[in-house]
Parts: structure tokens; sequence; C-alpha cells
């Protein structure tokens, strides 16, 4: 795999350099809420720009129909990126039309520009190979070379991801480097104690992780919504929590399988309950009550882990050489379901280890919860993407990088 340090030093100036980013920036609106993933590829931007490279800086923004769809725009993140550059940067109205074709021939060396969702073209996302490929060809005719640095969206066989490399000299920018050299960190000679904690709400989702780690974690610790599915599977009362009922004979399996394996899985003691779902718009105070994990009342729903648990959790870190967290350990969006994933953030810096924050809503935890995220030894800009390469896959945004 071509580093970018590498294609700068082969010289990229006067040439128009396609930077595949990930800019799907949560949003209020137009108002960005979290700008990790706009920080995140400033330090390949930049370089470019520095080199003299015209660059084309392109990515998906939520999931819009294959058509332009305003909620969707990337003119915020446009806008932002342009403040955290200190200059200007040119905004395409659409993704290969009359307007990116404009926009980029009116870049100048040095130059920087961001060119409408990808995703309002259906050829992004389609199936069909040829489909997918005649946007591919679409794209690389704005440019010369391409860098991929949007690893958020490296486990997607999109146009701008997996075919597009194909049709244009490429290499990794400093993200993806970064990203895959810690990952290789998680699965390859791994420092122990190894702990992982999963949070979020679908057990479904973790699955396939979990079933790579019970061979080679030495602790898993579970929050978040999944746990109730788990406690469920041990026999106890889990109220109007977040269930998965199809998913209790495979976390049964699950649950047998980390004892016979000699992996410590520790589920919560106790829980915070309420009897109904927090509103996250207004804040309002919640009726919360903390109940021991195997007494949920039938009318409450588990909305984070409790304060015992948020002691076991800690202790369960404390002597780890290497930490993954992915998923928050409740609703930390509302003050009063949020103590369980600032907990297990601060078990995190108090780690003495290496640490690594999964992407996706851990990432933005660490930051609405106003942790310094330059603490923690590394924070993923891809949670799906993250969870993908330890559970083994070949990630086609990867794949398509290598000669």
């Amino acid at each position: 795999m071509k580093t970018i340090d590498e294609l700068l030093a082969e010289g990229v100036g006067g040439k128009r350099v396609f930077v595949r980013a990930d800019l799907n920036v949560p949003l209020d609106g137009t108002t960005i809420t979290d700008d990790g993933r706009i920080r995140a590829v400033l330090p390949t931007v930049k370089a470019l720009a520095e080199a003299g490279a015209r660059v084309i800086v392109a990515s998906h923004l939520g999931r819009p129909k294959g058509a332009p769809d305003p909620a969707f725009s990337l003119a915020p993140a446009a806008a932002r990126l342009g403040e955290l550059l200190g200059g200007e940067v040119a905004f395409a109205t659409d993704t290969v039309g009359a307007s990116a074709e404009s926009t980029v021939a009116g870049l100048a060396d040095g130059q920087v520009a961001v060119i409408e969702n990808l995703r309002f073209n259906a050829g992004e996302t389609a199936k069909d190979d040829a489909e997918r490929g005649a946007f591919a060809d679409q794209l690389a005719a704005l440019a010369d070379l391409y860098v991929s640095d949007g690893f958020g969206a490296v486990h997607r066989k999109h146009a701008s991801v997996f075919d597009l490399p194909a049709r244009l000299p490429h290499a990794a920018g400093y993200l993806i480097a970064a990203e895959v050299a810690v990952l290789k960190k998680l699965t390859e000679d791994v420092k122990r104690p190894y702990v992982v904690a999963l949070g979020g709400s679908k057990v479904s989702d973790k699955l396939a992780v979990i079933d790579q780690l019970l061979g080679k974690a030495d602790r898993l610790l579970i929050g978040g919504g999944m746990v109730f599915t788990f406690l469920k599977a041990k026999g106890y009362e889990v109220g109007t929590s977040l269930l998965q009922e199809d998913q209790i004979p495979v976390v049964q399996e699950y649950i047998e399988r980390a004892e016979k394996n000699g992996v410590e899985l520790v589920l919560p003691v106790d829980v915070v309950t309420s009897t109904e779902f927090p509103d996250l718009k207004t804040k309002a105070p919640g009726n919360p009550s903390t109940v021991a994990a195997d007494a949920i009342p039938a009318d409450q729903l588990g909305l984070d882990i409790g304060p015992e648990t948020r002691k076991l959790y800690a202790s369960k870190l404390a002597d780890a050489a290497t930490v993954f967290w992915n998923g928050p350990m409740g609703v930390f969006e509302h003050p009063d379901y949020a103590e369980g994933t600032k907990a297990v953030a601060q078990a995190l810096l108090d780690s003495p280890g290496f640490t690594v924050v999964g992407g996706g809503d851990s990432a933005a935890a660490v930051r609405i919860l106003g942790f310094d995220e330059n603490a923690f030894g590394h924070i993923s800009t891809g949670g799906g993407a993250s969870l993908e390469y330890l559970e083994g896959k070949t990630l086609p945004g990867l794949a398509a990088l290598e000669d």
C-alpha cells in the first residue's frame, strides 16, 4: 500500500488529487455538532495543498436515496473545512456535473474544493458493478491522483471507495495509515491483559466481533442497550428494556464459550432505569432509579450501567495493557444516563495501557462529555470499519489500495 509520503515525494504540484474523506458529521439543521471527522482529514489535505496539489475533497453524508437532498448537503462541512484550514474552500453543488467540472477547473495550485455529497448519485452505492463503475469513471475524469483518507467508509464497496482507486494512481492518506497501524496493534502481537468494552444499542451489531474476541481478548465488558439480551440470556427479568429475543440463543452460546475459553465476560451488577425513554431534545429531567441487574422491574427500562458497575468496570480496566472500547454504556446524550459512559471513558484515561476508542457514538461521547481526546491512545473515525477489521473481514477500501 503506497503512502501519501511516497506520493508527495514523487511530486503532486499542479496535479488534481481526489481525496476520499469521511465528512459524515452529525448535523442539527445546518449546524455541525461534532467536527471530529473533518479535523481528522486535515493533515492529509494540508500536506497536499502545501505541496501545490489541486485538492478535491469528496465524501458522503447520511443516507440520501441516490438523489440530491438539501438535508444532506456537504455545504456546512465544506465551510467548516475552510475555517480549519484558514482559507477559502470552493464548493461544487453537484458531484460530477457542470458545477464540479467548473469548480475543479478553477482551482489553482494549493487550493482546495469540496464536491457535493457522493450519495446524491445512485452510482456511488449501486450493487451493480457496471453502474458503480460508470460513476467511478466520471469521478476519475476530475482528477489525476487518488488518496483514500475516509476510514469510516473503507468497509463499503462503493464507487469512490473501491472502484475509483483502480482508475487512478493511488495512495493511503495519513488517517488511513494511522487507523490501520492501530488496528494491527489490536490484532497482531497484542499486549496483555487485553480488555474490550462493548456497548451500543443492538447486540446483533456486535455478534461477529464478539465471536472473534472470545478467542483473543482476556476480558469483555458489556454495556449499553445490547446488555439486556445478555441479562435475559442468563434468565433475568429486563422489564421493557431494549431486547433482541432472537439473539438469545447465540448470546447463551457465547456466555458458555467465554467460560470455556477462560475469557472473563463481565456484565452489570446494577442498572439505572426509568419508566420511560428520556427526552433527548429538551434534556428534561427523567425519573432515574438504580436497581440490581437481576431485579429490573417489569415496567422499567434500563438506560445506563449503575454506580457499582461503574466501579467494577473501572477495576477491570485498571491493569489493562491494551483496551478497545466501542459503544456507549448508556443513553449518554441525556445527563441522567451519561455516568456509565463517563466512567468508562475516565477509566481509559486512567489506564496505563494503550487505549483505543472505536469510533461512532463512542468517539462522539468522548467529545460531547468534555474529555480531552488527545489523552486517549487513539480515537477511531470509523466504528463499523474498526469492528469489521477486528472481525477479520477484508475491507474493500483497503483492498483497493493494495498494488
